[in-house]
């Protein structure tokens, strides 16, 4: 079962609104933030436009948070370089999506030197 009306607010008020913050309107054109819904699965990715104007939108996954109905947890997922998901282990299984997202709204220098710990 997906999910209901009120969990898919809940979720934009969340990551759609980090998404929206985090795209700075003056460079939407070239860099933005889009989060999508897949079943129990929210990924928020990066989108850039074609280096050469020719072709499609490029799509980098940045994270993604799955939800665990049975137990009533979400855990995140970061896009390594070998672009696969992995699980985030030491991130705490929780219960409150925004405390997951909030790992996204960590300042940039402080979110890479997570990622290159990781790699």
């Amino acid at each position: 079962m997906s999910f209901n009306e009120l969990e898919l607010k809940r979720i934009d008020r969340t990551v759609g609104e980090l998404c929206r913050r985090k795209t700075r309107p003056e460079h939407a054109d070239q860099l933005r933030f889009e989060c999508e819904i897949d079943g129990h699965t929210v990924s928020v990715w990066e989108v850039r436009p074609p280096w050469d104007r020719v072709g499609d939108y490029t799509r980098m996954g940045i994270a993604r948070f799955r939800y665990f109905r049975s137990r009533g947890v979400w855990i995140v997922y970061w896009m390594r370089r070998d672009l696969k998901w992995h699980r985030d282990d030491p991130a705490p299984w929780t219960p409150d999506l925004a405390e997951v997202a909030a790992r996204l709204a960590l300042p940039r220098d402080a979110a890479m030197r997570i990622v290159r710990d990781r790699s």
